[in-house]
């Protein structure tokens, strides 16, 4: 996994997204509530433990596309073991990339919060947001 330098902008430019950010927030709240196993802290960042169901890994692979183009800081890598898809997550060397990521494990562990309110811990950190279409 390449992880950014710390030079690399720690913002969200969801300007260019097809979703805006609750909507994003929606959807991994659909793929935890589908396919979630656990979560772990690694080395150089964090990871999701997600059932390899039919779809599952796609589903990943195209919305770690879709994050990381909207939130350069970010670096992924998506492997399956066995039944288990593996979702890395690690950012750029800043202590505001750093929060973000902990607002990032955070989320499958908060069943209740609605899209909304995750989308207004993310920017209560301090992410510098560019809002898309309908945001």
């Amino acid at each position: 996994m390449d992880i950014p330098a710390s030079s690399t902008p720690i913002a969200c430019d969801l300007s260019s997204a097809l979703d805006t950010m609750p909507e994003r927030l929606a959807e991994y709240r659909r793929l935890f509530d589908t396919a979630y196993i656990g979560r772990e802290r690694t080395a150089h960042g964090i990871r999701f433990r997600l059932r390899a169901d039919e779809g599952v890994e796609a589903w990943v692979r195209d919305l770690t596309v879709r994050e990381k183009a909207c939130c350069a800081f970010f670096a992924f890598a998506v492997t399956t073991d066995g039944d288990e898809v593996l979702w890395d997550a690690a950012v750029a060397d800043d202590d505001l990339a750093r929060a973000v990521l902990e607002e990032f494990y955070r989320l499958p562990g908060d069943p209740t919060a609605a899209p909304e309110e995750l989308a207004e811990r993310l920017t209560g950190t301090g992410l510098p947001v560019t809002h898309g279409r309908a945001g």
